[in-house]
């Protein structure tokens, strides 16, 4: 396995650890099965695409923000369908990630833009651009942890941990259940505005088993350190995707055909799915 395949799954795992803990708040602290990183994550890449090509060369101040509210607001509407409407959680993320594929049409105008004139947040260094993911990704994670330490992240919490309980106590459900999907829709757009900007280059079907990769991150990481305690939660996503970037990274080097690698995935999220000590999809 080469040196640069080794720095650029550092790269591309950092990011895919953005998505692994967007799916992560709703699955593992509100206990609801949300689908819509694969709409979520393309259309927060198509916002901050169309933000970059009109002369927003501010990334940091428009288009990220940008993308992050577009992709929440997406999560707010996979909450508000499941909660008032009383449609299964799969499936209202299922229609919404159909429907964003239209929207990021919409957005874009064409199925794909290229950015190579229009700057962004990176460089040709790798290692100033690991950096610099690193740095967005502690950003977020941080005070997402302090949050959960809080009195309202207590409440958020035990939402997913006992929901009869927390009627009880008066917390409401649909309160955290919104605050928790825009959260998590959130970290879709930033990841995909990330991965637009380092890959200078927007496709609508960039989000395509986006959630797969990011389940196969969360699973690898919880059974490699557990999810028992609080700190265990928060750090498999990160440990899980850097090691699922670089199995892909080695089965590449070995030969397998980059078309191959969704049949991977799949089998890998089979494989640590059939563990018993793993539960994410099970209780699902």
């Amino acid at each position: 396995m080469s040196i640069d395949l080794i720095v650029n799954g550092l790269q591309q795992g950092f990011i895919l650890a953005i998505i692994a803990y967007g799916i992560m708040i709703p699955f593992r602290f509100l206990d609801f099965a949300d689908l819509t990183a694969d709409g979520a994550y393309p259309l927060g890449g198509a916002v901050c695409a169309v933000c970059m090509l009109t002369g927003m060369h501010h990334i940091t101040v428009v288009a990220i923000p940008a993308s992050m509210v577009g992709a929440g607001i997406m999560g707010i509407c996979t909450a508000l369908i499941h909660l008032k409407l009383r449609v299964n959680s799969m499936l209202a993320g299922i229609i919404l990630s159909t429907m964003a594929y239209s929207v990021n049409l919409r957005v874009m105008g064409k199925p794909n833009i290229a950015l190579f004139d229009c700057g962004g947040l990176f460089q040709e260094s790798i290692g100033h651009n690991i950096l610099i993911i690193a740095a967005i990704l502690a950003v977020c994670v941080i005070p997402f942890a302090v949050f959960l330490r809080t009195d309202f992240g207590l409440r958020f919490r035990a939402v997913g941990m006992n929901p009869n309980l927390a009627k009880q106590q008066k917390i409401s459900i649909e309160k955290y259940t919104i605050f928790g999907l825009f959260v998590s829709g959130t970290m879709f757009g930033l990841a995909g505005s990330l991965i637009v900007q380092l890959q200078n280059y927007m496709d609508v079907g960039i989000g395509v088993g986006i959630l797969i990769h990011g389940l196969a991150s969360l699973m690898i990481g919880e059974v490699m350190v557990g999810n028992a305690t609080l700190s265990q939660q928060l750090v498999a996503p990160l440990l899980g995707a850097l090691v699922y970037q670089q199995a892909q990274g080695i089965a590449l080097s070995f030969g397998l055909a980059p078309s191959d690698l969704k049949f991977f995935t799949g089998s890998v999220v089979l494989l640590v799915t059939a563990l018993p000590k793993n539960r994410i999809l099970k209780r699902a």
